[in-house]
Protein backbone atom coordinates (compact mmCIF):
# COMPACT_ATOMS: atom_id res chain seq x y z
CA UNK A 1 0.00 0.00 0.00
CA UNK A 2 1.45 3.15 -1.04
CA UNK A 3 1.45 5.95 1.86
CA UNK A 4 0.52 9.34 -0.64
CA UNK A 5 1.30 11.43 2.20
CA UNK A 6 4.89 10.07 1.70
CA UNK A 7 4.73 10.66 -1.99
CA UNK A 8 3.42 14.59 -1.82
CA UNK A 9 6.10 15.38 0.51
CA UNK A 10 9.05 13.15 -1.57
CA UNK A 11 7.27 15.17 -4.42
CA UNK A 12 7.22 18.47 -3.57
CA UNK A 13 10.12 18.38 -1.01
CA UNK A 14 8.77 20.73 1.29
CA UNK A 15 9.88 23.86 -1.45
CA UNK A 16 7.37 25.82 -3.62
CA UNK A 17 9.96 27.71 -5.65
CA UNK A 18 9.13 27.85 -8.83
CA UNK A 19 12.73 27.29 -10.55
CA UNK A 20 12.89 24.05 -10.76
CA UNK A 21 16.31 23.26 -13.02
CA UNK A 22 16.16 19.56 -15.04
CA UNK A 23 18.38 18.47 -12.10
CA UNK A 24 15.60 18.81 -9.33
CA UNK A 25 12.89 17.45 -11.84
CA UNK A 26 15.55 14.61 -12.36
CA UNK A 27 15.88 14.02 -8.60
CA UNK A 28 12.07 14.54 -7.63
CA UNK A 29 10.77 11.83 -10.10
CA UNK A 30 13.79 10.07 -8.44
CA UNK A 31 12.48 10.25 -5.22
CA UNK A 32 9.13 10.23 -6.33
CA UNK A 33 9.53 6.23 -7.91
CA UNK A 34 11.21 5.56 -4.55
CA UNK A 35 8.27 6.42 -2.21
CA UNK A 36 5.82 4.93 -4.70
CA UNK A 37 7.15 1.75 -5.49
CA UNK A 38 9.75 1.54 -2.80
CA UNK A 39 12.59 -1.52 -3.20
CA UNK A 40 11.03 -2.35 -6.61
CA UNK A 41 12.57 0.92 -7.59
CA UNK A 42 15.95 -0.36 -8.54
CA UNK A 43 14.19 -1.82 -11.33
CA UNK A 44 13.37 1.65 -12.27
CA UNK A 45 16.79 3.20 -12.18
CA UNK A 46 18.27 0.22 -14.02
CA UNK A 47 15.56 1.16 -16.75
CA UNK A 48 16.44 4.59 -17.27
CA UNK A 49 20.13 3.88 -17.49
CA UNK A 50 19.53 1.22 -19.79
CA UNK A 51 17.40 4.01 -21.96
CA UNK A 52 20.00 7.03 -21.57
CA UNK A 53 22.49 4.93 -23.40
CA UNK A 54 22.31 5.79 -27.31
CA UNK A 55 22.97 2.31 -28.64
CA UNK A 56 19.70 0.71 -26.68
CA UNK A 57 17.86 3.83 -28.58
CA UNK A 58 19.25 2.47 -31.69
CA UNK A 59 18.66 -1.54 -30.66
CA UNK A 60 15.07 -0.31 -29.73
CA UNK A 61 14.61 1.64 -33.29
CA UNK A 62 15.58 -1.82 -34.82
CA UNK A 63 13.58 -3.46 -32.97
CA UNK A 64 10.33 -1.50 -33.87
CA UNK A 65 11.42 -1.66 -37.56
CA UNK A 66 11.78 -5.58 -37.48
CA UNK A 67 8.15 -5.53 -35.41
CA UNK A 68 6.40 -3.67 -38.37
CA UNK A 69 7.55 -6.42 -40.49
CA UNK A 70 4.91 -8.84 -39.27
CA UNK A 71 2.26 -6.13 -40.51
CA UNK A 72 3.59 -4.24 -43.33
CA UNK A 73 3.57 -6.24 -47.12
CA UNK A 74 6.74 -7.63 -48.82
CA UNK A 75 5.62 -6.78 -52.46
CA UNK A 76 2.92 -7.67 -55.07
CA UNK A 77 3.32 -10.08 -57.89
CA UNK A 78 1.86 -9.40 -60.76
CA UNK A 79 1.72 -12.99 -62.76
CA UNK A 80 -0.66 -14.12 -65.20
CA UNK A 81 -3.17 -11.37 -64.91
CA UNK A 82 -3.08 -12.36 -61.50
CA UNK A 83 -1.51 -10.17 -58.42
CA UNK A 84 0.14 -11.92 -55.62
CA UNK A 85 0.99 -10.41 -52.09
CA UNK A 86 3.85 -10.90 -50.05
CA UNK A 87 3.91 -10.70 -46.71
CA UNK A 88 5.47 -12.40 -43.90
CA UNK A 89 2.20 -15.32 -43.73
CA UNK A 90 3.87 -16.11 -47.70
CA UNK A 91 2.66 -15.64 -51.28
CA UNK A 92 -0.80 -14.87 -51.01
CA UNK A 93 -3.38 -14.48 -53.85
CA UNK A 94 -6.97 -13.19 -52.63
CA UNK A 95 -6.50 -13.73 -48.97
CA UNK A 96 -5.46 -17.70 -49.79
CA UNK A 97 -1.93 -18.83 -48.96
CA UNK A 98 -0.53 -20.01 -52.11
CA UNK A 99 3.43 -20.71 -50.80
CA UNK A 100 3.89 -20.84 -46.98
CA UNK A 101 6.19 -18.28 -45.61
CA UNK A 102 6.88 -20.18 -42.15
CA UNK A 103 10.56 -19.56 -42.71
CA UNK A 104 10.47 -15.92 -43.04
CA UNK A 105 8.04 -16.35 -39.95
CA UNK A 106 10.33 -17.76 -37.98
CA UNK A 107 13.64 -15.66 -38.92
CA UNK A 108 11.86 -12.36 -38.11
CA UNK A 109 10.61 -13.61 -35.06
CA UNK A 110 13.71 -15.05 -33.86
CA UNK A 111 15.67 -11.54 -34.76
CA UNK A 112 13.11 -9.48 -32.87
CA UNK A 113 13.61 -11.87 -29.73
CA UNK A 114 17.46 -11.40 -30.02
CA UNK A 115 16.92 -7.74 -30.44
CA UNK A 116 14.44 -7.57 -27.66
CA UNK A 117 16.75 -9.84 -25.75
CA UNK A 118 19.79 -7.91 -26.88
CA UNK A 119 18.42 -4.37 -24.86
CA UNK A 120 18.06 -5.94 -21.76
CA UNK A 121 21.83 -7.17 -21.75
CA UNK A 122 23.40 -3.70 -21.57
CA UNK A 123 25.66 -4.54 -18.68
CA UNK A 124 26.81 -7.79 -20.61
CA UNK A 125 28.07 -5.66 -23.61
CA UNK A 126 30.20 -8.77 -25.25
CA UNK A 127 27.36 -11.04 -25.26
CA UNK A 128 25.20 -8.08 -26.44
CA UNK A 129 27.52 -7.17 -29.31
CA UNK A 130 27.51 -10.78 -30.03
CA UNK A 131 23.96 -11.59 -30.38
CA UNK A 132 23.65 -8.19 -32.38
CA UNK A 133 26.02 -9.55 -34.94
CA UNK A 134 23.71 -12.95 -35.01
CA UNK A 135 21.42 -10.80 -35.55
CA UNK A 136 22.36 -9.07 -38.92
CA UNK A 137 23.96 -12.29 -40.08
CA UNK A 138 19.93 -13.88 -39.86
CA UNK A 139 18.95 -10.17 -41.30
CA UNK A 140 20.98 -10.93 -44.49
CA UNK A 141 19.62 -14.31 -44.62
CA UNK A 142 16.23 -13.08 -44.53
CA UNK A 143 17.67 -11.07 -47.82
CA UNK A 144 18.28 -14.42 -49.30
CA UNK A 145 14.59 -15.55 -48.45
CA UNK A 146 12.97 -12.23 -49.95
CA UNK A 147 14.88 -12.85 -52.97
CA UNK A 148 13.92 -16.61 -53.58
CA UNK A 149 10.21 -16.28 -52.41
CA UNK A 150 10.34 -13.20 -55.08
CA UNK A 151 12.38 -14.66 -58.08
CA UNK A 152 12.97 -17.85 -57.83
CA UNK A 153 9.18 -18.54 -57.39
CA UNK A 154 7.64 -16.22 -59.82
CA UNK A 155 10.66 -16.17 -61.97
CA UNK A 156 10.02 -13.34 -65.15
CA UNK A 157 6.60 -12.06 -63.50
CA UNK A 158 6.50 -8.63 -62.46
CA UNK A 159 7.23 -7.64 -58.41
CA UNK A 160 6.69 -4.26 -56.75
CA UNK A 161 8.76 -3.80 -53.54
CA UNK A 162 7.22 -2.33 -50.74
CA UNK A 163 8.92 -0.09 -48.00
CA UNK A 164 8.95 -2.94 -45.49
CA UNK A 165 12.02 -4.79 -47.87
CA UNK A 166 14.29 -1.89 -46.58
CA UNK A 167 13.72 -2.46 -42.77
CA UNK A 168 15.87 -5.09 -42.00
CA UNK A 169 18.54 -2.97 -44.23
CA UNK A 170 17.74 0.25 -42.38
CA UNK A 171 17.66 -2.27 -38.80
CA UNK A 172 21.47 -3.61 -40.13
CA UNK A 173 22.71 -0.22 -40.10
CA UNK A 174 21.24 0.33 -36.96
CA UNK A 175 22.70 -2.25 -35.27
CA UNK A 176 25.98 -1.73 -36.75
CA UNK A 177 25.87 1.82 -35.13
CA UNK A 178 24.82 0.28 -31.66
CA UNK A 179 27.59 -2.21 -32.20
CA UNK A 180 30.48 0.69 -31.98
CA UNK A 181 28.83 2.56 -29.39
CA UNK A 182 28.61 -0.58 -27.30
CA UNK A 183 32.65 -1.27 -28.70
CA UNK A 184 33.34 2.55 -27.55
CA UNK A 185 31.78 1.96 -24.05
CA UNK A 186 33.76 -1.66 -23.54
CA UNK A 187 37.17 0.36 -24.04
CA UNK A 188 36.19 3.32 -21.95
CA UNK A 189 35.97 0.58 -19.15
CA UNK A 190 38.75 -1.39 -20.09
CA UNK A 191 40.66 1.84 -20.17
CA UNK A 192 39.39 2.81 -16.47
CA UNK A 193 40.10 -0.65 -15.09
CA UNK A 194 43.90 -0.29 -16.55
CA UNK A 195 44.11 2.98 -14.70
CA UNK A 196 42.97 1.33 -11.27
Amino acid sequence: MVDWNLVIVYWTDGSSDAGNTTLDVKSKLFNFAVATFGQKCNFVTKFITMIQRIQTLYILFASILIGLLFALPFAEIAANDKFYLFNIQGIMHDGVVVESGLPILLFVGIILIIHLVAIFLFKKRIRQMRLLVFAILLMLGLFGMFYFFTFYSFKGFEVSFKIAVVFPLIAIILDYLAIRNIGKDEALIRSIDRIR
